[in-house]
Order: structure tokens, then C-alpha cells, then sequence
């Protein structure tokens, strides 16, 4: 599997990546594989089913809404996170849906998708089976997909790696931690030199940088955004917005205090999961569940960091992308797999990392940072209440964020020798995710999705 800093981060819209930016390239995919010379098979008929935990917490996701709009041709990417819900209604008052906005098909009903709670796909939790029927119920075209975590998808018993980069070796292949800090000691560089490196076996310089900041852009305008919205986020919970009102509280507050830099990490954190949760623009680091935690240790390091700059915002994606890397090989960030601590410990220990890197630490200093930050979420669920991502989700991303600048310190202030190693640390999380029970693994059937009320 051959990954890039942009498969780790990646621009999309929330609630999950897993659950709703999964589902919409998977549902776009199997209606672009209808195409034949260019012009869509004539569809009479169109069924959709939802597997494991995307049947489970599904609705409470986004999942149908995000399969609804990718039928119509919606990219997370570029989708205009305000159309999907006129996208949605319209279908279903109509009963007519757009295939790629070219092909329309009437149902009886607003939609054939069908969750199928008591039921899985054999590849991963997170399973999908899309069928296309024709004249006289013809199966045009039938095909699985699993949305893997952090948006990946493949298809039945394909492999990940993306067929652009497939054939194309980068100068500096790693699998492990140990490899990192292998190549970074025979070579002579630093980390982000090396991850540098590889990136501009796929793309040049330029456009490297230009991504990089572009990913930074989009995690400020996040926040910013996050900032300004008031009132409460979709759902059942109704849950309060608490980032405007800490912002502000923070803003127009007098002589700092010293716990004040703690009360700016968690605005930024809540401020982005909070969009996430309202079906916002984020960035997946490396999930949308998880997506508060870069952002905010960023930006806690361009605001509170003396000497922070723009070069340092490069080393830390740069840095954290590759822990997330290690983490996509040899384990999962996938919550339906890992449970929470797939998704936040990973963020988390990325972020530590990223920190260590952006203050010009070494690069034993970095992987003892990023160890730090999984240790200490080791064997956290994921119970979403009521299958939204809110309850734990948004606050769990503070704690996180603040896990991670901690953790960036305690490797700072040592010189990177240590008893655990990363390497160690990301296989007792994946075996503690395959020991744990499938009721804590993003399908709100045990934990905090069971003893709080819903309303």
C-alpha cells in the first residue's frame, strides 16, 4: 500500500468519514461503473444496502443522506455541504433521483436503502452492496464496497493502494516506526525532509507546498466558522454549540489567566467538532470523528509557540501524516474497527508528533511523542449516544488535543530514549481493538450510547 500525506488528510464534509464520506465516493463509483461509452446503462431500479455499523449508527451519521447525494454525482471534496439536505428532500417528496445528475429513476418509494442491522459483509464492518437493475429486473451491475476509515473505500476484495502512485516507489518506503528512525539516522535527515521526499516522487514541489497550506487554510476557516455558528447541532440530543460562547468568553476576557492557553485548545477543538457534527466542511486527521485535535494543536502552536511559523506548519502535517501512515498499515483508524481510540489516540498521537516536529525536536523525540499520545488512549471506545457524533465525540477531541501538546512536552523534555516503542504501542492498540467487544466499536449498542438517554 502506497500512501500520501493528502490520503491522510483529506478535505471532505461531516458528520464521518467513515460514514458519510465513505458511502458518497462509494455510491458516486458504482454509478460512474454504469457508464458505457461515456452514456449511463439505461437503470430502471436502484437498491442500496447498509451493513454492520454503518446499518447501526447509519441514520444517526448522515449515511443515507450521503449515499443519496453520491448517487447524484456529490464529491466530499467539492459537495457544498448546504446542498445536501435540498439534494435529500427533493428526492424523497419526488421519489426521483438523478443518477450523476444525467439519469433520472421514479420509485414507488423514496429510496431502496435498506440497513440491514443484523447482518455484515465479511471484509470489514462497514460494508455496502449496491445493485443497478434493468428491463424486466435485470441485474445490470452488482458490487460490495467497505468504507475502511478516515474516507478510504475499496471495493469487494480489491486492495487499498490507489493505482495512480501503485507502480511509483518513493525514495524513502518505511512500514514502521523503526524504519523511520532508521532512514532518518543512515540518511542524514529529518523526518519531514524524508516525508518531503516522498511526496515529490507524485507531485511537484510546488504543488506540494501548495497542498499542504491548503489543508491549514481549510482547518482555520473551520474554526472560524465553528466560532460564528450559534444555536443547537441536528439531531435528537440537542446539543448546545459551546465554541462561540467560549470564544467570546475568551476574546473579551482581561489579564490572561494562566490556564487560559488550555480554554483556547479546547475552543479550537469543539469549534471543528462541532462542524463535523453539524455537516460541516472539515479535514479528515486522520477521521472526521478525530478531526478537532491537528487543528487545534496547530493552532495552539501558531498562537502560543514562540518563533511559530509557516514552515513549521509544514513540518507538522508533514510528521503527523507519516505517524498516521503507521498507524493505517499496521493497525486501523477505523472506530468500527479499533474503537475510539482508532480515531482519537491515533489523532492524538499524531498531533504529539507533529508538535515535536514543528519545534524543530529530533526525530527520536518525535516517535517517543507519538508513542505517548496512544499509550494513553489505549482501549478507548467508541459509543456515540444515540449514533450521532457528538456525545462523547465533541469533548473527547479537547481532551485529546490537550493529551497531545502534554505528550509533546513530556518528549521534549527528554532526550527520545524510552522503554515503549511505537512500533509496540500501535500493535497493542490493534490487538486491543480485535479483543474488543464489537459493542463498543461504533455501533451505539454498549457504553455511554446505552446508559444516557437519547432525549
Amino acid at each position: 500500500m502506497t500512501l500520501s500525506v493528502f490520503d491522510i488528510f483529506k478535505v471532505g464534509i461531516g458528520p464521518s468519514s467513515s460514514h458519510t464520506m465513505g458511502p458518497m465516493r462509494a455510491a458516486r463509483e458504482f454509478v460512474l461503473g454504469l457508464k458505457r461509452d461515456g452514456l449511463l446503462v439505461p437503470t430502471t431500479e436502484l437498491v442500496v444496502r447498509l451493513y454492520g455499523s454503518l446499518a447501526l449508527t447509519g441514520l444517526g451519521h448522515g449515511t443515507d443522506r450521503a449515499v443519496l447525494a453520491g448517487l447524484e454525482g456529490a464529491m466530499p471534496e467539492s459537495v457544498d455541504p448546504d446542498s445536501i439536505d435540498p439534494t435529500v428532500q427533493r428526492i424523497r417528496s419526488t421519489h426521483r433521483i438523478r443518477l450523476l445528475g444525467e439519469h433520472e429513476i421514479a420509485f414507488d418509494e423514496p429510496m431502496q436503502l435498506l440497513f440491514m442491522m443484523h447482518e455484515r459483509l465479511p471484509r470489514h464492518s462497514n460494508g455496502m452492496r449496491f445493485t443497478a437493475l434493468g428491463a424486466g429486473g435485470k441485474v445490470l451491475r452488482e458490487a460490495d464496497y467497505y468504507s475502511i476509515g478516515g474516507g478510504f473505500v475499496v471495493r469487494g476484495d480489491e486492495a487499498e493502494a490507489p493505482e495512480t502512485r501503485a507502480h511509483v516507489t518513493p525514495p524513502y518506503p518505511f512500514e514502521s516506526g523503526e524504519d523511520l528512525l532508521r532512514l532518518c539516522r543512515d540518511h542524514g535527515v529529518e523526518l519531514y525532509e524524508l516525508m518531503l521526499a516522498n511526496e515529490y516522487a507524485w507531485a511537484k514541489p510546488e504543488e506540494v507546498r501548495a497542498k499542504l497550506l491548503h489543508i491549514w487554510e481549510v482547518m482555520q476557516g473551520c474554526v472560524a466558522r465553528g466560532f460564528r455558528q450559534t444555536g443547537l447541532l441536528p439531531g435528537v440530543l440537542k446539543v448546545r454549540r459551546r465554541a462561540p460562547r467560549l470564544y467570546r468568553i475568551l476574546t473579551e476576557a482581561g489579564t490572561p489567566k494562566p490556564l487560559d492557553v488550555m480554554d483556547w485548545v479546547n475552543a479550537y477543538a469543539l469549534a471543528v467538532n462541532e462542524e463535523n457534527a453539524a455537516g460541516g466542511r472539515v479535514v479528515t486527521a486522520p477521521t472526521n470523528g478525530a478531526a478537532g485535535i491537528v487543528p487545534a494543536v496547530l493552532h495552539f502552536y501558531r498562537r502560543f509557540e514562540d518563533g511559530a511559523n509557516e514552515e513549521g506548519v509544514i513540518r507538522f502535517l508533514l510528521v503527523a501524516a507519516a505517524m498516521g501512515m503507521l498507524y493505517k498499515k499496521n493497525a486501523s483508524i477505523s472506530g468500527a474497527e479499533m474503537g475510539c481510540q482508532g480515531e482519537v489516540g491515533v489523532a492524538c498521537s499524531m498531533a504529539a508528533a507533529g508538535l515535536v516536529a514543528a519545534l524543530q525536536g529530533t526525530t527520536e523525540q518525535i516517535e517517543n511523542a507519538a508513542e505517548i499520545g496512544m499509550e494513553h488512549n489505549l482501549g478507548l471506545t467508541c459509543d456515540p449516544v444515540a449514533g450521532l457524533v457528538q456525545i462523547p465525540c465533541i469533548e473527547r477531541n479537547a481532551m485529546g488535543s490537550v493529551k497531545a501538546i502534554n505528550a509533546a512536552r513530556l518528549a521534549m523534555r527528554g532526550d527520545g530514549s524510552h522503554k515503549v516503542s511505537l512500533d509496540q504501542v500501535i500493535n497493542t492498540m490493534r490487538q486491543t481493538g480485535i479483543d474488543m467487544s464489537t459493542i463498543y466499536k461504533e455501533t451505539s449498542q454498549g457504553g455511554l450510547a446505552v446508559n444516557v438517554p437519547e432525549c
